[in-house]
């Protein structure tokens, strides 16, 4: 028996057979050709057989993981249709005269070289993106069908790392758990892990590797990060126990679907849900969440290929609001910049996006878009109970600037004798230091605060969170962390407001009991985890 020792994604235990996962040989040799227009139709036929196993990837991973997780696979094609990614690769053809598979090879190397060369951590991270998409050209010109799922899962799967499209291939059917020697928690595959809901470990090492074969008897624990590979019969029925209890709390918490969130102190506490779009609604329902306390509304900006209209922007928050039925919408002004770009916006490249020109910065310096969008909210107001909030808070300055373009768009609105609901919850987000050491200064200013734990983590710890190797640097629990996020609870209840947490610990359970001791009135939290964050408030008691 060897037990190792990794990082858990997705909470959940799997027993069975190992199966390496075997990607096929796409190592290619150089060949001097004579006729360059058949290889140019050979790539371009290795293009269009890509593309289309993408779109099946794509509409497979709509219905498994949701569209924000399934929209690295339109990057993927668009990637593939790119102009220099093209012009490289015909050009070593043509200069060279050499098959089709040396040039995509050669040009997959340069440019993943080269983004893996930026330092930008999201330019970095398409350095795998376009080995991915070489990869499956390479494997449509030599005939071969790419990441074929018959062949390549078996039980639990392990592996050096895994590509987002061979995480989405895995037939969950099939695939009880996947490991991998490599590999961050905050990757596309270990997101695309948790929302498949496959228990995943990964960075267990090149050791694993080597020690694990084909038709191994393997434990893989979710939970504690724990891989167990030939385990002993008593070590087995340790873990066969805590699946059984595992599967009888999961069955468990179907029960609390319309119970209250309250503590056996008598502490109520609202559990609302975080999405990216519309159609996560019908989760947000099955789910029994009593809100939405975080919809991110820049994903309607970053699917558009021009600024999206005052109607659009109506339209998908008048039906957010209808479906969620008279319960609170909290809806987040454009967050965009930093990681999330859209071209449009034609934003200029910074050496540190991250402190940059981003969320409320680019709304303040660009009032036309940022107007376009209020009154679009404002109109969208009296189908239901909204509440609205602004990102990236630095200074009391910026919100008093916020809330004189809100009595210009209400003016405007009265003018063109258009409804509005009057009792529209104005809010910030804490996510910076900044925010939370001034928020005595700001809690008289709105009516709550919602904090972002994930951007106030990077921030006061001065680490980047899109950086895989500062992850053994980032904790989460950091008591200066805590201690603003405490500070802001105290200043918002001082001055008559409200706050919740929407970040990743919201969902942290080992939190939960300290956040509601804090003061902390709201937890906003992915629809999987509203039912496990209802049973921890039911089971805390405060009075202890």
């Amino acid at each position: 028996m060897k037990k190792f020792h990794a990082t858990g994604v997705y909470g959940a235990i799997a027993i069975g057979t190992a199966s390496i996962f075997k990607r096929q040989d796409t190592s290619v040799r150089r060949k001097k050709i004579d006729d360059i227009d058949n290889e140019l139709k050979r790539i371009a036929h290795a293009k269009e057989r890509a593309i289309a196993q993408l779109s099946e990837i794509y509409e497979r991973a709509l219905s498994e993981v949701g569209e924000a997780h399934a929209q690295i696979f339109e990057i993927h094609m668009m990637m593939i249709e790119d102009d220099d990614y093209n012009e490289s690769i015909e050009n070593i053809i043509k200069t060279q005269s050499v098959n089709a598979e040396y040039a995509v090879a050669a040009t997959s190397d340069n440019f993943s070289d080269m983004f893996a060369s930026m330092d930008d951590a999201y330019m970095q991270a398409r350095a795998t993106d376009v080995k991915d998409i070489s990869n499956r050209i390479i494997a449509c010109l030599t005939n071969e069908n790419h990441q074929k799922s018959d062949t390549l899962i078996k039980l639990i799967v392990c592996a050096d790392d895994l590509a987002p499209s061979e995480t989405v291939s895995l037939d969950k059917d099939k695939v009880l758990a996947f490991v991998t020697a490599f590999g961050s928690s905050n990757s596309h595959t270990a997101i695309l892990a948790r929302n498949m809901n496959i228990p995943a470990v990964i960075n267990a090492g090149e050791d694993f590797l080597n020690s694990v074969s084909d038709g191994d008897r393997i434990i893989v624990d979710g939970h504690t990060g724990d891989i167990i590979i030939a385990p002993d019969s008593e070590t087995e029925a340790f873990y066969l126990k805590k699946q059984a209890e595992d599967n009888r709390k999961k069955s468990l918490l179907q029960e609390l679907k319309g119970k209250e969130n309250i503590t056996k102190d008598g502490k109520k506490i609202n559990i609302y849900a975080n999405i990216d779009r519309v159609k996560e609604i019908g989760a947000v329902l099955a789910n029994d969440a009593g809100g939405i306390g975080l919809f991110r509304s820049e994903f309607l900006y970053l699917e558009s290929n021009d600024f999206p209209t005052e109607e659009l922007q109506f339209s998908a928050y008048k039906k957010v609001l209808e479906s969620m039925a008279g319960k609170k919408v909290i809806i987040r002004t454009l967050d965009i910049g930093a990681d999330k770009q859209a071209e449009y916006f034609n934003l200029e490249k910074e050496d540190n996006p991250e402190l940059g020109f981003r969320a409320i910065r680019i709304c303040l310096t660009k009032p036309e878009i940022f107007k376009t969008q209020l009154h679009a909210l404002y109109r969208a107001s009296v189908y239901g109970n909204l509440g609205i909030m602004f990102p990236m808070i630095t200074s009391v300055g910026e919100v008093e600037k916020i809330k004189v373009i809100l009595e210009d768009v209400k003016s405007e609105l009265d003018n063109d004798g258009i409804a509005y609901s009057d009792n529209i919850e104005i809010g910030i987000m804490i996510e910076t230091p900044a925010a939370a050491v001034i928020s005595d200064e700001l809690a008289p200013l709105v009516d709550f605060f919602s904090i972002g734990t994930n951007d106030l983590t990077q921030y006061t710890l001065a680490c980047d969170r899109q950086n895989a190797k500062l992850e053994p640097f980032i904790d989460t629990h950091h008591k200066a962390v805590l201690r603003l996020i405490e500070m802001a609870a105290q200043n918002a209840h001082k001055f008559g407001a409200w706050i919740g947490v929407c970040g990743e610990l919201a969902a942290d359970t080992s939190l939960t009991e300290t956040f509601l001791k804090m003061g902390i009135d709201e937890l906003s939290v992915s629809a999987p985890f509203i039912l496990p964050l209802r049973e921890t408030v039911r089971n805390a008691d405060l009075s202890k």
